[in-house]
């Protein structure tokens, strides 16, 4: 990820197994990998995402550490999942701001937590474990949600900062989460990036929600919405430089070239920031 020619990827979906497997010609850089589907296997899927490593960085994205969690993290899934970093050695691990499991029940969702004292500490605690026990930094996500804690004092990114405060981790920043959250909560999704200290994060994720009608789901089931890229060329001014992006699509997956394509999008509107026609935030983005 040494410049920006370097820095756009997708997520690497089993539907386009056929088509890699034939050595393409891609716009992408690299891949990102949901670190589950390949943990304490040898089947197919580790088999075909090593002869993909061997042409593209990679970086692992996990849904099952439960961060959140009032339990402690799972030795075994860590020993797992250090075991897959020292088999493709990723350029960047990460999970999210989240919790799945809770005295051994395992949920498919991933649930927000307060965000008060209480749970900064405890979710520090185990970022610093989890830190140490992978001995190397990693990056902690934003969520979409669809429902508060009263008990909560402060806002999500006022508690991500901290977090970074206090165990030295990154952040992965979804664009497509801070704008769902901001239209069902009703919050300014600029002030929430503001808040991000800038040289914390380190990818950012772009995906389709879906709308309800009476609120918006983030189902990574459809293009990026042109509010999300309004957002995130408006974001340009408040990230990195230079920072790995990535087109998530998780169901209704398309044709490879759809995930190009999208991708592409995100190169032009980087284009435009280099020739500094996107360099001050002039307009509302909600």
């Amino acid at each position: 990820m040494e410049n920006q020619t370097s820095i756009f990827g997708v997520g690497l979906r089993r539907e386009h197994y056929p088509y890699l497997t034939e050595k393409p010609i891609t716009d992408i850089d690299w891949f990102e990998v949901i670190s589950e589907n390949y943990m304490n296997t040898e089947g197919r899927p580790i088999s075909v995402l090593e002869s993909i490593r061997k042409d593209y960085p990679i970086t692992c994205h996990g849904v099952g550490m439960s961060l959140g969690s009032s339990n402690e993290i799972d030795p075994n899934y860590l020993k797992d999942l250090k075991a897959l970093i020292d088999r493709l050695d990723p350029f960047l691990v990460s999970d999210h701001l989240a919790w799945n499991h809770w005295n051994g029940i395992k949920l498919h969702e991933l649930i927000p937590v307060p965000y008060h004292e209480e749970s900064l500490k405890i979710i520090a605690n185990h970022i610093d474990y989890v830190q140490n026990e992978l001995q190397r930094q990693i990056a902690v996500e934003n969520i979409s949600a669809y429902f508060n804690y009263t008990t909560s004092t402060m806002n999500e990114s006022e508690f991500l900062s901290l977090l970074v405060q206090q165990t030295g981790c990154s952040i992965l920043l979804d664009i497509n989460n801070i704008y769902v959250n901001a239209k069902n909560f009703h919050f300014n999704p600029v002030d929430f990036i503001k808040t991000i200290p800038k040289e914390s994060i380190a990818q950012v994720h772009l995906a389709g929600f879906t709308d309800m009608g009476t609120y918006l789901f983030d189902t990574h089931a459809e293009p990026v919405h042109q509010e999300v890229w309004n957002l995130f060329e408006t974001s340009l001014e408040l990230i990195p430089e230079n920072i790995p992006i990535m087109i998530e699509w998780d169901e209704n997956v398309p044709e490879f070239h759809k995930l190009e394509a999208e991708l592409n999008k995100a190169r032009q509107i980087m284009n435009k920031r280099d020739k500094n026609e996107t360099r001050k935030i002039t307009k509302p983005v909600l």
